[in-house]
């Protein structure tokens, strides 16, 4: 099985695509598995080798005790990178994912060739409302949430299409681990990247939502494209979980930019 262990954690990972494409690392937005990026994968194996990991706390990976930080979580796909022998690499991640995208391409930039930050923030307040969040599942289980959160994740157009993916991503959701979940709730709470972005120098596309009521494009998308130099936005017309709703127009952004950036390179895998 494709697991690997860092500091005491179990991380789970999936390599998709033929050996020698670009390589193009995924991470998934929290209450989610690595399932979420199943609607894009056959459109960006065709040109990537695709690397996806599952955030601690969730699907298969492990649940340490505790908070966790986006350096646990952005030394967990770097551990996974390590593990493949990837030392440069694409990264795009969608919510919680994009904050380890920021993460990333600040702590280490030279691991970066390219990175989409996808319905994310670099800073998602108050600070009470993830203190309460974390209350709640931990005292009376995801079910708590589930019926607040699924309308966020999705439009009212795209859950009236009951696609058996919806399903399946609201029983993923209800079967995420309480510590888990709460543990990159925290992770979340605590990062704040506004005074960091213009330090950012890897090419970055910023995807946003209109129908998102997780990480409006107003302030946020907006927020992170000028923040970042050079940054290029694209919106969807998409709630939170863009790659799901929107997987044709949320593949083509993301090939378009990662296929035009001079930063891309072929890692030999």
């Amino acid at each position: 099985m494709p697991f690997l262990v860092r500091d005491g954690c179990r991380i789970y990972w999936r390599i998709d695509g033929k050996p020698g494409l670009p390589v193009l690392v995924l991470g998934n937005s929290l209450g989610t598995d690595l399932h979420m990026w199943h609607p894009v994968l056959d459109a960006l194996t065709r040109r990537f080798r695709v690397v996806r990991t599952e955030t601690r706390g969730h699907g298969a990976s492990g649940v340490p005790a505790g908070d966790y930080t986006l350096g646990d979580l952005g030394c967990d796909v770097l551990a996974v990178c390590n593990h493949l022998n990837i030392e440069r690499f694409a990264f795009c991640g969608l919510s919680l994912g994009a904050m380890v995208g920021q993460w990333l391409a600040l702590e280490v930039p030279r691991r970066l060739t390219s990175l989409v930050l996808a319905n994310g923030a670099a800073y998602l307040p108050p600070r009470e409302s993830w203190d309460n969040r974390i209350a709640l599942v931990r005292d009376k289980g995801m079910g708590a949430l589930v019926d607040l959160v699924m309308p966020r994740f999705f439009s009212d157009d795209y859950r009236a299409r009951d696609e058996a993916l919806y399903h399946s991503m609201r029983t993923t959701f209800v079967q995420t681990e309480p510590q888990g979940y709460g543990g990159c709730c925290a992770a979340i709470r605590d990062a704040d990247f506004r005074g960091r972005l213009g330090a950012i120098r890897t090419p970055t596309l910023v995807i946003g939502g209109a129908k998102d009521s997780a990480t409006p494009p107003e302030p946020f998308s907006a927020e992170l494209a000028a923040g970042i130099p050079g940054a290029r936005r694209v919106t969807l017309d998409a709630a939170h979980i863009s790659s799901v709703e929107q997987p044709e127009a949320f593949a083509a952004a993301v090939v378009d930019f990662l296929t035009s950036s001079t930063q891309l390179q072929e890692q030999p895998l």
